[in-house]
């Protein structure tokens, strides 16, 4: 009998980004980050902003998840983001950007400016420029 793989498909409402067999899956899950293995309990779970990550072999992927939702069967597992994006597309720039207008939202206060949604792309900001570093 062969090794236990997982199946992993993360959709958005845009696009497909993945479907693969994968030895491991780890997601940004509302209490923290849920580690995910073939033979897993059935699971359902909100996500968060975070990264996702997953293995094939001795490789390493990530994706920045901007929240969304993980649904887990004994060897597979299906994410539908809000929004994702692999590591390997980050523009570093834009996402330096993005960080700097969100801070200033953040910090310039103001009672126009919708909070939680600007943390939330500070955030994302975050994610994308930490695994766009990562890459380089």
């Amino acid at each position: 009998m062969g090794e236990e793989l997982l199946d992993l498909k993360v959709v958005t409402p845009e696009r497909a980004l993945v479907h693969e067999k994968v030895d491991e899956v780890q997601v940004p899950g509302l209490e923290g980050y849920l580690g995910l293995l073939p033979g897993h309990a059935p699971l359902f779970s909100q996500l968060t902003i975070g990264e996702l990550s997953y293995r094939q072999g001795g490789v390493e992927h990530s994706i920045v998840i901007a929240e969304g939702f993980v649904e887990v069967f004994e060897d597979e597992v299906r994410v539908l983001a809000d929004v994702a994006e692999p590591s390997a597309e980050v523009d570093l720039g834009r996402a330096t950007e993005a960080r700097r207008r969100a801070d200033q939202l953040v910090s310039g206060g103001g009672e126009n400016v919708d909070y939680p949604r600007a943390l939330a792309a500070l955030k994302r900001a975050d994610v994308r420029i930490l695994l766009a570093g990562e890459r380089q």
